[in-house]
């Protein structure tokens, strides 16, 4: 049952606004831990900010709205042309509804949405011009908002200027790793044995997820096969031999992140938490290990001394096998928590995809190459790692806008959960307690976060009052505090939320139609 005052807080939003809630929230499909469950169930509300800097709190926000018929206009039916691709192909008929209601068409199919007037445009810039101008945004920002579905540029400042952006850059290499992969693709860890079953070594696959009830699955399977073979007591060995280059990041050891290796367990954390900040593990790899050696014991076969790291011995046997969830889910998770452990991990297995080294430097190589196959504008961009905590990072507000107008796009149903893994305004990842002061975004806007010392960023989507889905991200560098920066940010993307019926989009006063 839904909460009173979850009902009671959306009641404060016009009627559109309780429309829009439900059909964007439907269209995520609710997810627990970043990952979805049946479309009738209602969706959690989560604590929990991971990313860097991405401060919480732990008071109780709104749970969200139920869910509704999935839509997002303008991304299906024929002649709705391809995001990021410019205008349509859509028949006379549209245009001339377009024209009678006083808009340019973009010549798409009938019942999609028209172009933006350039009287509406200039509403848009008068609106958003001056937010962006916020001094708590500091001295260089840039901005970019466009229809997902057409590609069409409806306001930008410096757009294709790279700039930092911390954890927003998780777009590009979740929207990177889906394209290579696919959506189904799972990350195996193994367990491999010498021909007699006496040696057996645990491999790690790059699975930032596994934790101990995985290990556990992976010690079942491997304790039913030793004891086929009628071994009852092994040596243990661990591989982390999949990546290369350095294991940790260029900021050092940090809450943010483990050391990027290929194998871990609950991503080397120290504590109980499963998102966020956490003391971690100098040696994630032997922990793991060490927790599979204890699960085999448990499962009466002993390990002759701690386990030790190791290549897997050339002609060594699978023994067993266990999986991640797909890549849709991890892509989810990654992006709702702002998980830098698994943005790591899948620019890894992008890398390893593309014939690279799965390292930093292979990592953001292969990056790179999938976006510019996307044909995404990345002239400027650098990738230094996959998690965007490197401040060497630059990727421009275009490119994030682009980024967000492929994955919607009916030609690229791979990368729509890009789209479903942003977090929700005020319910859910590391905007759960965001929009404190633009209330009525809440369940409206889904955005990625991005926050650094001296910098902030945001990019997500909004759907307008026709139905037009809009792609936007703000950047700013130098900015003094998180706390009024991020309230800024929160402000533009809220400039974009339907109020009353219409926004600045399509005519900000009720009845004003461009």
């Amino acid at each position: 049952m839904v909460e009173p005052k979850a009902w009671r807080f959306a009641a404060g939003s016009a009627v559109v606004g309780l429309t829009l809630a439900a059909v964007v929230v439907a269209a995520a499909g609710p997810w627990d831990s970043g990952q979805r469950k049946a479309e009738r169930d209602w969706a959690v509300a989560r604590s929990g900010t991971g990313g860097t800097d991405h401060g919480g709190s732990a008071s109780r926000a709104p749970v969200p709205a139920p869910s509704a018929a999935a839509v997002l206009a303008g991304l299906t039916g024929s002649g709705t042309a391809t995001a990021g691709q410019g205008k349509g192909t859509g028949g006379e008929a549209g245009k001339k509804a377009g024209k009678k209601a006083g808009r340019e068409t973009a010549g798409d199919a009938p019942g999609q949405p028209a172009r933006l007037s350039p009287e509406a445009a200039a509403r848009l810039a008068r609106t958003l011009g001056p937010l962006l101008d916020a001094e708590a945004l500091g001295p260089v920002r840039t901005a970019s908002v466009v229809d997902a579905a057409t590609g069409e540029r409806l306001y930008g400042k410096g757009e294709d200027t790279p700039m930092t952006p911390a954890s927003t850059v998780k777009i590009a290499t979740m929207a990177a790793a889906l394209s290579a992969l696919g959506p189904d693709h799972r990350i195996a860890t193994t367990v491999r044995a010498t021909p007699d079953g006496r040696r057996i070594t645990l491999v790690g696959g790059g699975d930032a997820t596994l934790d101990r009830t995985g290990l556990a699955r992976l010690a079942d399977d491997t304790v039913r096969a030793l004891r086929d073979r009628g071994v009852t007591k092994v040596e243990l060995r661990y591989d982390t031999s999949l990546y290369s280059g350095p294991r940790d990041h260029s900021i050092g050891p940090n809450d943010n992140i483990a050391p990027v290796v290929a194998l871990m367990s609950r991503q080397g954390r120290l504590d109980k938490s499963a998102s966020g900040p956490a003391p971690r593990s100098g040696n994630p790899a032997g922990d793991a290990a060490r927790v599979f050696a204890a699960l085999l014991r448990e499962r009466g076969v002993r390990t002759a001394d701690a386990p030790e790291r190791s290549s897997a011995p050339k002609g060594s046997q699978l023994l067993a096998r266990t999986h991640s969830s797909p890549l849709s889910a991890l892509v989810e998770r990654a992006l709702t928590e702002s998980d830098n452990d698994i943005a790591e991990s899948l620019a890894r297995q992008t890398a390893l995809a593309a014939g690279e080294p799965a390292s930093f430097d292979g990592a953001g190589r292969a990056v790179l190459a999938e976006l510019r196959k996307l044909e995404l504008p990345v002239t400027g961009a650098v990738l230094d790692d996959g998690s965007g905590l490197d401040r060497k990072d630059r990727v421009s507000a275009s490119l994030l806008t682009a980024l967000l107008a492929r994955a919607a796009s009916p030609d690229h149903p791979e990368l729509r959960t890009v789209l479903t893994g942003l977090p929700v305004a005020r319910f859910t990842g590391t905007l759960r307690t965001r929009y404190a002061d633009a209330r009525s975004a809440a369940g409206l806007v889904r955005a990625k976060t991005g926050t650094l010392s001296g910098v902030n960023t945001l990019a997500g989507t909004v759907v307008d009052a026709d139905g037009r889905l809009l792609a936007f991200a703000f950047m700013a560098g130098s900015t003094e505090a998180p706390d009024t920066a991020q309230a800024a940010l929160d402000r533009l993307s809220a400039a974009l939320v339907p109020a009353g019926g219409h926004t600045e989009v399509s005519g900000a006063r009720s009845g004003d139609r461009p």
